[in-house]
């Protein structure tokens, strides 16, 4: 590697490892940082350091995210708002009778939410729900918010509309039938790692585990209008997925994409409501910002061509499983898990990879997620919404230390279940 292209690398994974530490720390001084103000920092440091240009920076954000974040943030204040959401959350968690069905209950309703409504999605709908659960039964918020993370993550593993990497996966061709081969080849994986999800979260926070019986009380609607405008958009959002689901079925060459799926909700509920203002004002802006930012950084870092480097050393290891588990688990740390996946594709399909080398392409970058705070974007939305909006704090150390471990035990399972299958 020529030295000015060491010296541009360097600087990008500076800059990268220095908003790392600052979302482990999250302080200067005596100076509090929130999440996406660190990352927005990181973006300006791209910038002043010219790893990329302003155009550059710009093309570098990704507008169906951005749009797609909008709308489900739309969506999901019109439901909490409305009091929709807390009538929802007792309608599901008023059959837990103990802390650990309450655990397992959100663990596979997540898991089986975000299959269908994608991870963030679930992610942000979860978050004010989690906190109002653990408050309400002597539980600390973390417990019920780690649980929120990792079930998001390991759920979304089975399905090709599960998250962004996995579509980009499903796309590729290479899966055949993209809802049967995610099913057969990581429905098992995605059981295993919401079990032991739970056991890491009995194991690290057994005080909270209490043998108390559970008393739920059911919140009231606070506006009925709103609540049937939110119910009506909620039907809307999952008549237009399941549509997707039809149209991938049967192969057809219409996109209904995921940006006009979270846009049409949120323009039912801009359109009709007389609260629309007060909606707008309430939703997450500062995650907004957070992931116009890391799209930022990630551009600067990809731009250096680190990750093309890291692809062309694997060598004709590039379609071994083990490989492309590792590589996942640790790219998706650096570059973020749906641009890995789209630079590492191209090379597999050159090295004639399998649909067990696709598998686990898809696997690896997802369950990278639960590594570390910043391996997925879910976990940002549920770590950053809950402390400036509930004040509940989770650290990236307190994540870390329960999250890579149960990764790597869900990733020695996937590498397990896919070598025998």
């Amino acid at each position: 590697m020529p030295r000015a292209t060491i010296a541009r690398v360097t600087i990008a994974l500076a800059i990268l490892g220095g908003v790392v530490a600052l979302i482990a720390v999250r302080q200067i001084g005596s100076v509090r940082l929130q999440i996406w103000q660190i990352m927005a920092g990181g973006a300006l440091a791209m910038l002043v350091t010219a790893r990329l240009t302003p155009a550059e920076a710009l093309r570098a954000i990704d507008l169906d995210v951005m749009l797609f974040l909008f709308g489900m943030f739309v969506l999901a204040r019109a439901l909490e708002a409305s009091g929709l959401l807390e009538d929802l959350a007792w309608r599901l968690f008023s059959r837990a009778r103990s802390v650990d069905g309450l655990v397992v209950l959100m663990l596979f309703g997540a898991g089986a939410g975000s299959a269908v409504l994608m991870n963030d999605t679930l992610a942000i709908v979860g978050v004010p729900v989690a906190v109002a659960l653990a408050r309400a039964h002597r539980v600390r918020p973390r417990v019920t918010l780690l649980a929120l993370a990792f079930a998001v993550t390991a759920g979304s593993v089975a399905s090709p509309i599960g998250n962004p990497q996995n579509l980009l996966v499903a796309l590729d061709g290479g899966a055949g039938n993209a809802f049967l081969t995610f099913a057969r080849d990581l429905g098992v994986p995605a059981l295993g790692a919401l079990i032991l999800s739970y056991i890491a979260l009995r194991l690290a926070y057994p005080a909270d585990f209490h043998g108390d019986a559970l008393v739920h009380v059911r919140g009231g609607i606070r506006d009925r209008s709103l609540a049937r405008l939110g119910g009506s958009a909620l039907g809307l959002l999952c008549a237009l997925i399941a549509a997707r689901i039809a149209l991938i079925v049967v192969d057809s060459p219409i996109d209904l994409r995921l940006t006009y799926i979270a846009l049409a909700p949120a323009g039912l509920v801009l359109g009709l409501s007389r609260h629309r203002v007060g909606i707008v004002r309430g939703i997450d802006w500062p995650t907004l910002a957070f992931f116009a930012a890391l799209f930022v950084v990630v551009g600067g870092v990809n731009a250096t061509g680190v990750t093309e480097e890291v692809v062309a050393r694997l060598g004709d290891r590039i379609a071994s499983t083990p490989a492309v588990l590792a590589a996942g688990a640790v790219l998706s740390q650096v570059v973020s898990n749906v641009p890995f996946v789209a630079l590492y594709l191209p090379a597999l399909d050159a090295a004639g990879g399998s649909r067990e080398a696709l598998m686990a392409l898809a696997a690896g970058s997802t369950l990278a997620g639960n590594l570390t705070l910043i391996g997925a974007a879910s976990n940002v939305i549920v770590v950053d919404s809950a402390e400036r909006r509930f004040g509940e704090r989770v650290g990236f150390w307190e994540f870390t230390r329960i999250g890579a471990p149960l990764a790597f035990a869900q990733l020695a399972l996937t590498w397990g279940w896919l070598t025998l299958t």
